[in-house]
């Protein structure tokens, strides 16, 4: 069974805003981890509104580009595809044009997925330097400080397809997964992971999403088909950054702050 967890969606007015949200999240989780464990190891994802929060994130208008602690930070990604790192559809591609080429970020803190290689072989390398990263042991898994998602129309997170084989993998960190749907591969953090995260949160905009946002958090549990609901982290606590679209379909949020509740059993 699923566990219990809330889940708070502020919601904002357009794509700008809903990126502007993020990167405030992403300059706070940093600031707490450094200041609580000095070093702040943060996973994300590709997608529109993540390279526009990267691209706030390393505007020397915007604050964040000097609160952001650079050098205390690591930088993961949630998933790849089976691309070469020079591709248009490479996610690491679109983090360093958007956000490595203009901040201080040591090349030794960055861990991108070596999409290049055969996808088995790529996810073992990437497990291999999650491990060393985090300096785990045995059978130990990592706690990411933020891990920031995306959804698809089709309900999916990360590289977590419908009804693929990766949906039932709970031992690894990161695993290939083969997406008929697309005909290619994967490379994807586990769902176990991505739980243990101290901080998840999706980032989902557009009319497009409302239905599916509505499926997956107030219709029934299908995980084989939403595998977005198998996100219910350890904490107890899940965050939705929504524009108005996206957030159509769900409660009305508090007029005051604009952000909305839910209870998920």
């Amino acid at each position: 069974m699923p566990r219990p967890v809330t889940i708070s969606y502020p919601v904002a007015a357009d794509h700008a805003a809903v990126a502007l949200a993020a990167a405030q999240l992403f300059t706070d989780a940093a600031l707490r981890a450094v200041q609580a464990r000095g070093l702040a190891r943060i996973a994300i994802s590709g997608g529109s509104t993540p390279r526009t929060m990267l691209e706030f994130l390393a505007d020397p208008a915007h604050p964040f580009r000097t609160q952001v602690p650079w050098d205390k930070l690591d930088l993961f990604w949630v998933d790849e595809r089976s691309v070469p790192p020079d591709q248009p559809d490479s996610n690491y591609r679109m983090t360093r044009e958007a956000l490595l080429a203009h901040v201080p970020l040591p090349p030794e803190r960055i861990h991108r997925i070596e999409g290049e290689l055969d996808p088995e072989i790529a996810a073992a390398r990437y497990e291999s330097a999650i491990r060393n990263a985090f300096k785990l042991e045995g059978a130990q898994t990592p706690t990411f400080d933020l891990i920031l998602l995306g959804m698809g129309e089709d309900g999916h997170t990360a590289s977590l397809f419908p009804h693929t084989e990766a949906l039932d993998n709970l031992a690894s960190i990161a695993i290939a997964n083969h997406v008929p749907q697309k005909d290619t591969w994967r490379i994807t953090l586990t769902w176990p992971v991505i739980n243990q995260g101290r901080e998840v949160a999706f980032l989902i905009e557009g009319q497009p999403k409302a239905q599916v946002l509505h499926d997956v958090f107030l219709g029934p549990y299908q995980p084989e088909t939403y595998p977005a609901q198998l996100i219910r982290p350890a904490s107890g606590k899940l965050t939705l950054l929504l524009d108005r679209a996206a957030a159509s379909k769900l409660p009305e949020p508090d007029l005051a702050t604009q952000t909305g509740t839910l209870e998920l059993k």
